[in-house]
């Protein structure tokens, strides 16, 4: 028995559409569709697919749905294709599409090859995008601004490709603003800050995307003062383009880098003034910019009031007590967490935050219990910041024998931070024997580091060894081995003041040494 016809029934299937929030009810729609005879008709096919990827996230039943549709068309074969890269499952995107150009039909369209663009640099990173790239230009869609501004995305993936990528962006007939962020997006995904600032202070127009390109690459790039200093310019010079939440959440990651607490409070209250909250990202970043600039009580108070706390919440709090040497309130969040009704579970940056509590707090034993709790419980993989914690924790407590033991059984190649770590605790008990060891592997890890050569040379003082002093010290002026210098900064007045050691640049120089030395006169 046929089902009964509904008079308009496309107005029928959207209002159901509106309705369903189950993947049940998507298929008894579909069974309704199939017995009224639109098994194959495109625009219900479509509006199911489309629903069932975003509204329900199951690719699954979408390429059934899709699979079981005699000759697709290009717009479902795009819905399709935009579905897995979103996901992302770039495979499946490029495997689609190909089957789609074997067939031979439908013909690509200029809205099809960004999607495809999307997935090609991550499964044969820059070869796809060249493949991709000739399609493009034999189907007569390579002057677009759409498709021209995904390939400029797509080759500006890696660093051997990014000339093509200025290039093809420098031939553009059309710029928009949309294709001169995406060009400022290449540089600092890759580094390349100066080229990205060149770029952004040229560009005709500006909007908050292009902004927070912007900012966002200093931020990435530990171009931390730059950073604030494009924020600021933001709020003062370009009223039309507003920060929105990345803007902020950017800006926060760099005042907590460069301590600069009271910046960070007036873009709290920029949020509040202008409802950038709650947002659990912004709620994130506040608790980590307020643990970072030393301000404990601010950052609980906003972690409590975190109605819905992800695990990046739980972390970054736990995180700041660490980083403060307050191992008790660490371990005490730890276990509030664990029993928290969120059925939120720890993850590799939990136990980096609490393997750092046990070291500032000497818990030797609980170090240990968190460490045996993540790798037998959890089954996370030790990474190489979970080794340095356990080397530094056991260092200090001068447990060198087992320290050297963990270091030994390592799945993965001790590096700066382990040799460091175990430096650190022959320093603290005087074990010069082990310390010239540890040295000597880290001038292996990095001989262009002067520091480390300083380091050896000075360990070899403490022993006696003076021909071996005035060896390393020879080796490195021949190498003409740097040492970074230490760096420290202070915020006065919303402004922060960098200094390097024996550095003179700052403009109150004179006036600094002549306070200093009054200093050292005093009694």
């Amino acid at each position: 028995m046929l089902a009964p016809v509904v008079p308009n029934l496309n107005q029928h299937v959207l209002a159901i559409l509106d309705k369903c929030n189950h993947l049940n009810h998507l298929k008894q729609l579909h069974s309704y569709l199939i017995t009224l005879g639109h098994a194959q008709t495109h625009f219900y096919a479509f509006k199911l697919l489309r629903f069932c990827t975003i509204s329900l996230s199951n690719l699954q039943y979408a390429r059934f749905i899709f699979d079981h549709l005699r000759s697709p068309n290009i717009y479902l074969y795009t819905a399709m294709i935009t579905a897995y890269s979103s996901q992302p499952d770039h495979r499946s995107s490029l495997l689609l599409y190909r089957d789609m150009l074997r067939h031979g039909s439908p013909r690509p369209n200029h809205f099809i090859y960004p999607h495809v663009l999307k997935s090609s640099p991550q499964v044969f990173e820059s070869h796809c995008t060249e493949l991709v790239h000739t399609h493009v230009l034999k189907s007569g869609f390579g002057g677009y601004p759409v498709v021209q501004t995904a390939l400029v995305d797509s080759y500006s993936r890696f660093s051997s490709d990014i000339g093509t990528a200025r290039q093809l962006f420098d031939e553009m007939s059309e710029r928009n603003v949309v294709s001169w962020t995406t060009m400022v997006s290449g540089y600092t995904r890759l580094g390349e800050m100066g080229n990205a600032v060149l770029l952004f202070e040229i560009m005709p127009e500006r909007d908050t995307p292009s902004w927070n390109a912007v900012i966002a690459g200093c931020t990435q790039n530990g171009l931390f003062s730059e950073a604030i200093s494009l924020f600021r310019r933001m709020v003062v010079l370009e009223e039309g383009n507003r920060p929105n939440q990345v803007t902020v959440v950017c800006s926060l990651s760099a005042c907590g880098h460069t301590g600069m607490l009271q910046l960070g409070k007036c873009i709290h209250g920029y949020i509040c003034r202008y409802g950038l909250g709650p947002d659990s990202f912004i709620l994130n970043a506040l608790v980590d910019m307020y643990g970072k600039c030393g301000s404990l009580k601010e950052a609980r108070k906003v972690f409590n009031s975190t109605l819905k706390r992800s695990l990046t919440s739980w972390n970054s709090m736990i995180n700041c007590f660490a980083l403060h040497g307050q191992s008790d309130c660490a371990i005490s969040l730890f276990n509030e967490m664990m029993h928290h009704g969120d059925n939120v579970k720890p993850d590799a940056v939990t136990f980096i935050g609490l393997l750092n509590a046990c070291t500032h707090g000497g818990l030797v034993e609980q170090g240990h219990y968190y460490f045996s709790l993540m790798t037998r419980d959890y089954m996370i993989e030790p990474q190489i910041e979970h080794y340095g914690c356990l080397i530094d924790l056991l260092g200090r407590a001068g447990r060198f024998k087992e320290a050297l033991e963990v270091i030994k059984e390592m799945h993965i190649p001790p590096d700066e931070v382990v040799w460091g770590s175990l430096l650190n605790g022959c320093k603290i008990h005087g074990h010069t024997d082990l310390a010239e060891f540890a040295v000597k592997k880290l001038v292996e890890t990095d001989p262009r580091n002067g520091g480390y050569g300083i380091m050896l040379a000075n360990v070899y003082g403490e022993l006696g060894k003076w021909d071996e002093v005035r060896k390393v010290r020879r080796k490195l002026k021949d190498q003409n081995a740097h040492k970074t210098p230490g760096c420290s900064w202070i915020e006065i007045d919303n402004q922060v003041h960098q200094f390097y050691s024996v550095d003179s640049s700052h403009p109150r120089t004179e006036d600094i040494y002549t306070i200093l030395e009054s200093l050292v006169c005093l009694p």
